[in-house]
């Protein structure tokens, strides 16, 4: 057998291969002989050789869970090129994966040397093989890798209906876990060349505007995104196309971003809330404008996947993210000039607040909406902005996902990570005139308990806000009168059928509410009832 290929025939004659990327470490030296098992993996005689593999366009896969598909075995490979052959051992967890290029191995070995890949909740190891070329048969085992390889290709992308646009409106349904544009840049920009992204919130509903260089890209990442969880069991993409024909973004900050205009200043984030089509009112639809020629990569990916957050998120299980979709590093944001940090910081850099009216209590109930606050600091010299440290990174990001742009006292928020790792208190007997608090120990969070149902009542600020703990002595009217006290606008209110400990009010704006709920939770109604007020998904 000639050394530069490697060959599985349907009679099994034992091949030798050389090198120890075909051996686990705990295979003595000289031959060993993989019988073949009920699941079909083909029988190979190993002849090892303790030396590492040069540089070749096969790609040997080790430490592979035993119910591995070969679709996620091709789904390591994706993000780097096209996968052209495939050959499963299953007996002994193991693959060899063949890339269309040398290149694009030696960028995925590269990858992988410096993150871990991961495969179903577990490690896995990929080198060199000393092989230069896959050639297979017709076995089973091989028909099943084909199969998954012809609907992975990009050629498959190829034969489909041509995109209708290269915009594409993503909806996230179930958002009880942070998403923001970095999530989803690092997952779109795996099926090609991401432009502009646009975020914003409507219809109580995180969506966003995502514009490829080219409609096939669009297309792939419609047709293998869309209904897929961004994270287990929650954050559900819903994917469209857009009848714009491209995005016009004019400022670079937390709710829009042109990859192609590092130049763009940062503007005011723009409020979440947008009516008729969606579109913030800063960006405009041009019309029919071309997007400039980019290098495509038209990938698809297997239909399951997770991203893994760099904390625990108290009553979920997120397992680790397969190598498909592991994080690639944002080289395009890095390239550009924005900056990025890392995302297991807690401390929030917020911004463009109103000196006049923010407090520290003000921040600590409206961030405590989505996590808990430990420390809060308006800073001295310059009080439109502040310091929040969340408990944990989780909720940074959540409070990030979710407030970025909302209104508070006339302004709109801007949340960024901050470059601390902690809020510090003040000197003793340096008194800084109540602008930093310590609620480490306040009775008023929110998710003290792991596994808390409010975990699944995290929704985007709208308009309705959510009451209980109403006692029964408290009426519509009360209710009614208490909110317009707070300035706002009562344009509907309803008691849940059932439970009177429970209602809904409307108010006239995201913005009342957001007023209101800062004032009004933890109100005191008598009878040892202080008022709970929450966002909800629902209207009157």
């Amino acid at each position: 057998m000639d050394t530069g290929h490697f060959q599985v025939n349907a009679e099994l004659h034992p091949h030798g291969l050389r090198g120890s990327d075909e051996l686990l470490s705990s295979v003595p030296n000289g031959p060993y002989i993989m019988s073949t098992t009920a699941n079909g993996s083909d029988s190979k005689k190993f002849k090892p050789e303790m030396r590492v593999g040069s540089p070749s366009r096969v790609l040997h896969i080790r430490r592979l869970p035993s119910e591995t598909t070969e679709t996620e075995v091709i789904g390591l490979g994706l993000p780097f090129g096209d996968v052209t052959n495939l050959l499963m051992l299953k007996a002994k967890n193991q693959a060899f994966l063949e890339m269309s290029s040398e290149e694009a191995a030696q960028n995925m070995v590269g990858y992988y040397s410096s993150v871990l890949p991961v495969v179903r909740n577990q490690p896995v190891h990929v080198q060199f093989s000393n092989h230069k070329e896959l050639k297979t048969d017709n076995s089973p085992n091989q028909e099943r890798a084909q199969a998954a390889l012809r609907a992975l290709s990009s050629t498959h992308m190829d034969s489909v209906v041509p995109a209708p646009s290269s915009v594409l409106r993503v909806v996230v349904e179930n958002m009880v876990c942070p998403v923001t544009m970095d999530t989803l840049y690092q997952v779109f920009s795996k099926f090609g060349t991401v432009l502009r992204i646009i975020v914003f919130t409507k219809n109580s509903q995180f969506q966003a505007l995502l514009q490829y260089a080219d409609g096939q890209s669009a297309q792939a990442a419609k047709v293998l995104l869309d209904g897929q969880n961004l994270y287990n069991g929650c954050c559900t993409l819903r994917i469209s196309f857009s009848k714009l024909t491209a995005l016009d973004i004019k400022f670079n900050n937390e709710r829009s971003r042109d990859f192609t205009r590092p130049d763009l200043p940062s503007g005011e984030a723009q409020a979440m809330e947008h009516p008729g089509a969606g579109i913030p009112t800063a960006f405009t639809a041009p019309g029919l404008i071309p997007a400039a020629p980019y290098p495509t990569a038209t990938h698809a990916f297997p239909h399951a996947f997770t991203i893994t957050p760099t904390v625990s998120y108290p009553g979920l299980t997120m397992p680790a993210l397969p190598g498909a979709l592991t994080s690639l590093p944002l080289t395009t944001t890095s390239r550009l000039g924005f900056t990025t940090i890392p995302a297991a910081n807690a401390v929030l850099l917020v911004s463009n607040l109103n000196p006049e009216m923010v407090t520290p209590h003000c921040l600590f109930i409206l961030f405590g909406v989505y996590g808990d606050v430990m420390r809060v600091k308006i800073l001295f010299n310059k009080k439109e902005n502040a310091l929040v440290q969340m408990a944990d990174a989780t909720q940074a990001q959540l409070v990030m996902s979710h407030l970025t742009g909302q209104r508070l006292h006339g302004k709109p928020l801007r949340i960024t990570l901050s470059k601390h790792s902690s809020v510090q208190l003040p000197r003793e007997g340096h008194e800084d005139q109540g602008l930093t608090k310590d609620f480490s120990c306040s009775p008023l969070h929110r998710f003290k308990k792991p596994g808390s149902k409010n975990y699944s009542n995290i929704f985007p600020p709208s308009a309705t806000l959510h009451l209980s703990n109403i006692p029964p002595s408290v009426v519509e009217d009360d209710l009614k009168r208490l909110f317009c006290s707070s300035g706002a606008v009562v344009k509907a209110f309803k008691f849940f059928q059932k439970d009177h400990k429970m209602a809904l009010i409307q108010l006239g704006s995201v913005e009342e509410a957001i007023e209101s709920l800062i004032q009004l939770h933890n109100h005191d109604l008598g009878e040892n009832h202080h008022l709970r007020v929450s966002f909800s998904k629902s209207s009157i």
